[in-house]
């Protein structure tokens, strides 16, 4: 239940952002011939997306849980090797492929670190061993 927590909001934590940051995308975007539109694939390939990232963020906590014990602490310490192999890691080919600029990723970056650290929490909180 953790994971589908954690999935849920990371999909909502996403989509906001996307938002948010929606007049820097679309100029960059388009001047490499690409687009924002959203069909039916695009949204579920999001949540999908969203699913594999809370149950592997809960997983992990779930796994490391004995060794570093229960709790926040645990939680923002996944959420974080998450951040470093899943988001820092894309933000760094999009910036060697130019496709965005510095100030937006550096953005980014930032909400993806608020978006791993407040769901590995909420399920953290919520996942309990067997």
């Amino acid at each position: 239940m953790g994971g589908i927590v954690a999935s849920l909001l990371i999909w909502i934590l996403e989509g906001a952002a996307s938002i948010l940051c929606m007049n820097d995308m679309q100029p960059a975007l388009a001047a490499h011939g690409l687009s924002m539109e959203m069909n039916a694939g695009m949204l579920l390939i999001s949540v999908i997306a969203s699913l594999i990232t809370g149950l592997a963020l809960i997983f992990s906590y779930a796994a490391v849980r004995p060794r570093f014990g229960p709790g926040p602490r645990t939680a923002v310490s996944v959420a974080l090797a998450l951040w470093l192999s899943d988001y820092l890691l894309s933000l760094l080919a999009y910036q060697m492929i130019g496709l965005f600029h510095g100030r937006m990723l550096t953005m980014w970056g930032a909400v993806g670190l608020i978006e791993m650290i407040l769901p590995a929490l909420a399920g953290g909180w919520i996942y309990r061993e067997a």
